[in-house]
């Protein structure tokens, strides 16, 4: 299957044509980092880059009211790519798209302008944003119960690892499509993986990790499994996470790097880390959406919960990866924090817009913290001054609520529709009764 590098209206015409196109699905993602798709056929496609497809925006999760319900989706011809779990005689496109008001004026809450704002941010100050998650994941037998399919750990291979060409068929479909695989291994957990991308630039990369997503599903299920990016399906076993690594680049050059450091860091840098460490609760809500997250953050688990950083300790909230002669340009953070069941492009525009405040302000590096956190004490960990991320989606909320460097990222109808969804959730799980409560309290109260 062709990898296209379509860069206007006209390239995506002829390749529809050249390839007999069948379909051509229309991408964009609600607030919570749900996937939302309708088709059209190619004859609508002309006019649909003219004047968008206009859709029904108060069905949508954060968008509008019944009200004010129209939007219009425009495609972005960049993103033009065949579908690779289709069948290839008349094949299925898809194209990413660009939410707008009726008048042709961005839609404040789509996901996918708010990172383009703060991307433009960035590139005002002279900087390039680059992005490397690594996506895990858990492949069941159903969509119902958490029933494993191996009992791989870590780097396993054949035979305890049961999903090597589940892993290798998500591979070719995502490098047919363009995305650019770094490598794919089982991760720790039983019947758990984790397909890491190659570092790409920020909106491009949320668009891949999108793509990703779907991929891993569509391909599973072809093999009669079924994929979940929950956080944390399996008591007492690892969760999921999406650790982030990222890097601002001015020109060709790394402004990360800087070779009279110590720690090979440049001044900019540090006040990145700064940035993230000090507004990582504010941002938690957006990194870890889900009741479930924070069954994830938890000491232990290899979960980072602490705000700290280091550059080997893992139980670190953020770690540097330990600087190679000649590699300068690999210089970067990885925040670890992060899970894959999150809205991407909020995720990335809530690192990127905490890393910026940090370097706007001038914000101090602590020392790193290379002991294990984890068996640290609390008075220990009170001596160094580490303080934890939420422990709950409550918590997470309350502090989204009150940051105002997090409603300036999202902007105001986006920070309140979020806000809004997530008290909800909460409301809705603590009213619950779960079996561990009946077996806990039942025989005893």
């Amino acid at each position: 299957m062709a990898v296209f590098h379509c860069k206007n209206a006209d390239d995506v015409l002829r390749a529809v044509k050249d390839y007999n196109v069948s379909f051509v699905q229309f991408w964009f993602i609600d607030v919570l980092g749900v996937l939302k798709s309708f088709q059209i056929t190619p004859r609508e496609l002309e006019n649909a880059f003219e004047e968008g497809m206009g859709f029904d925006g108060s069905s949508i999760t954060g968008f509008t009211k019944i009200q004010e319900s129209d939007m219009v989706a425009f495609p972005d011809p960049s993103t033009f790519q065949l579908v690779a779990w289709r069948p290839s005689d008349r094949p299925v496109a898809r194209l990413f798209c660009d939410v707008k008001n009726p008048d042709g004026t961005p839609f404040a809450a789509d996901s996918r302008y708010v990172l383009k704002r703060m991307l433009k941010k960035a590139a005002d100050l002279g900087f390039t944003y680059y992005v490397g998650p690594e996506l895990e994941f858990f492949l069941f037998a159903n969509s119902t119960q958490p029933q494993i399919l191996d009992y791989g750990g870590y780097f396993d291979a054949p035979p305890r690892d049961l999903a090597n060409d589940v892993r290798r068929d998500i591979n070719f479909a995502l490098e047919s499509m363009g995305v650019a695989v770094e490598y794919s291994h089982h991760e720790v957990a039983p019947s758990q993986h984790e397909i890491d991308l190659r570092y790409q630039e920020g909106l491009i990369m949320a668009d891949y990790a999108q793509t990703y997503r779907v991929v891993v599903k569509e391909i599973a299920r072809k093999h009669g499994c079924y994929a979940t990016f929950m956080p944390k399906p399996l008591f007492g076993e690892n969760g999921s996470g999406m650790h982030c690594h990222q890097s601002l680049f001015r020109g060709s050059k790394n402004a990360f790097y800087d070779a009279s450091d110590v720690y090979h860091l440049s001044a900019e840098a540090k006040s990145y880390i700064a940035g993230l460490l000090r507004h990582a609760p504010e941002f938690a809500c957006i990194t870890n959406q889900w009741v479930n997250s924070y069954k994830r953050l938890v000491p232990g688990y290899e979960a980072p919960v602490y705000l700290a950083w280091a550059r080997r300790n893992r139980s670190a909230l953020i770690r540097v990866p330990m600087y190679k002669p000649g590699k300068e340009a690999a210089t970067r953070i990885e925040l670890r924090s992060p899970d894959p069941a999150c809205n991407l492009y909020l995720c990335f525009a809530a690192m990127l817009g905490a890393g910026l405040k940090g370097m706007e302000e001038g914000y101090e590096l602590e020392p790193p913290i290379e002991e294990n956190i984890f068996k640290m004490t609390d008075e220990e960990m009170v001596a160094k001054g580490i303080s934890s991320l939420p422990g709950s989606l409550r918590e997470a909320v309350d502090h989204l609520e009150k940051s105002e460097l997090m409603r300036e990222v999202l902007g105001d109808h986006l920070h309140a529709a979020l806000i809004e969804n997530k008290k909800a959730e909460w409301d809705a799980y603590r009213t619950q009764v779960t079996e561990w409560e009946i077996e806990r309290y039942l025989p005893i109260l």
